[in-house]
């Protein structure tokens, strides 16, 4: 989409746990891709807390809201690369 000069989002996973010691998250990503990943074993399991994915789920939820119920289209900061593309084609648009 960005090359094309659609405005993005491109959201990432982190491995902070609330509470946690900083290195538990990547201790147990490392954990999960030795012993479970793309092996039969490789399945949601119990004690897994997920609360951040919903967390990050429910701001991701109401950024495509609100772009879905607004008046505008999502812009490109003055400078970025993509900005002179994402014109161009808006200008294309227009009768």
């Amino acid at each position: 989409f960005a090359k094309q000069g659609v405005p993005a989002l491109d959201p990432k996973g982190g491995t902070r746990y609330v509470g946690k010691p900083d290195d538990f998250g990547q201790r147990k990503r490392d954990e999960y891709t030795q012993n479970d990943y793309h092996k039969v074993s490789d399945q949601v399991k119990p004690d897994w807390d997920l609360s951040g994915a919903v967390e990050d789920l429910c701001v991701l939820f109401e950024v495509g809201y609100r772009v879905a119920q607004g008046d505008t289209y999502p812009e490109w900061r003055p400078g970025t690369e993509f900005r002179a593309r994402r014109e161009a084609m808006l200008k294309a648009r227009k009768p």
